[in-house]
């Protein structure tokens, strides 16, 4: 029996697809959802940081380096989606980042076995290699799909970006273990809060372009 969880998840994540679609199509959806997010991370952030450190100087400046490198991520993103190819290979990038989270659910949950970090106990390997598996299948797929060639260097970048995907939602996990708090927030029903599905993107997306930039 399907619990009720996973069914809100799954009902969160069609709407999370349908709005990617409108934030690809529609300036004023992306604009308006970039400030959304934004401050919710922001928000979520600071919640975590006062329970990790004792010292306000450490809040502070952790707060501060959180703010301007979300400002900074939201910002570049911005800009780059003026341009409609490189537009493109951001959603590429960023549809890479969510299969990846999607294949380590599903691998994870269907083969299970040994953990692969302490830190998250849900995460198996199984699911990690799930993860690089379905991150190269999907950008390798699309790549196809728009270009019809195939490119061996992509199979990397998918790695890559998985890898770094994956470490983002660890080090997240590790933030939520100090603050003793299970989600960052309850804004996505049967997914928690905006951290804990951005969590991963915030470091892969960047990491991948640069690397697709590099490489392919």
């Amino acid at each position: 029996m399907i619990s009720i969880n996973l069914k809100k998840r799954f009902f969160t994540s069609i709407f999370l697809f349908f709005l990617l679609f409108l934030i690809f199509n529609y300036k004023f959806i992306l604009i308006f959802t970039l400030l959304l997010l934004g401050m919710a991370s922001v928000l979520e952030f600071f919640n975590m940081s006062k329970k990790i450190f004792k010292s306000s100087n450490f809040i502070f400046l952790s707060n501060i380096f959180f703010t301007v490198y979300i400002f900074l991520f939201c910002t570049f993103f911005f800009y780059f989606s003026s341009f409609i190819k490189i537009k493109i290979v951001l959603f590429i990038i960023l549809l890479g980042c969510i299969f990846s989270d999607i294949g380590g659910y599903i691998f994870g949950k269907i083969f299970k076995g040994q953990k692969l970090t302490k830190i998250s106990p849900n995460k198996t390997i199984s699911g990690a290699l799930g993860s690089i598996f379905s991150c190269c299948l999907v950008i390798s797929f699309l790549n196809y799909y728009l270009t019809g060639n195939l490119n061996f260097n992509l199979i990397i970048i998918g790695i890559i970006i998985s890898v770094f995907c994956q470490l983002g939602d660890i080090f997240f996990s590790l933030l939520k273990r100090k603050s003793k708090i299970k989600d960052t927030g309850k804004f996505l029903p049967g997914h928690g809060g905006i951290l804990d599905r951005l969590d991963g993107i915030l470091i892969a997306l960047p990491t991948g372009f640069i690397t697709l930039i590099l490489f392919y």
